[in-house]
Order: structure tokens, then sequence, then C-alpha cells
């Protein structure tokens, strides 16, 4: 693989762990998260909705979760890279 790309690869999922862990903390700290639709054509008022921590904890736990999940596995992909054919299970 050329290693410019491979380069590219990790500061993509660098920028990606750092944005997603940014916003698992300061949702931890608001007692709020910001839950954003990745559908493209809905742009609705229910594509962006706010899970507060008292009144809706499971939504805002299942949110925090996956945003920090998210980080940790950006994380590892910029640590690991990209290696295509390398994992033979």
């Amino acid at each position: 693989m050329n290693p410019s790309l491979d380069l590219l690869y990790r500061l993509a999922a660098f920028g990606v762990s750092i944005y997603c862990g940014r916003k698992a903390w300061y949702g931890y700290v608001e007692r709020k998260i910001l839950f954003v639709s990745d559908d493209w054509w809905d742009w609705s008022r229910w594509s962006r909705q706010e899970f507060y921590r008292d009144p809706m904890p499971i939504r805002y736990w299942a949110q925090m979760a996956g945003t920090a999940f998210a980080s940790l596995v950006s994380l590892l992909g910029a640590i690991i890279g990209w290696q295509p054919g390398q994992l033979n299970f």
C-alpha cells in the first residue's frame, strides 16, 4: 500500500477518534448529548435530538456508549493503520 494513503487513513482515524472522544466527554460533563441521524435525506427536527441524562437515561447512555466505542475503534484504527490482506482468520 502507498505510505501516503496509510498516513492519510491514520490521520483521518485519529481525527474521528478525537471528535468522538470530545463529544462523549462533553456529553458526560453537560449531562446531555446530541444525536444526529445518519440519514442524508432526513433533515427534520427528529434527525437532531438531544438526550438528557436524567429524563431519558437509556437513550442517553446508549448514545454515550456508541460514541465512546466509535472513539476507541477509531483510535485503534489510527494505531494499527490500514493493512488489507494482512488479516487471516
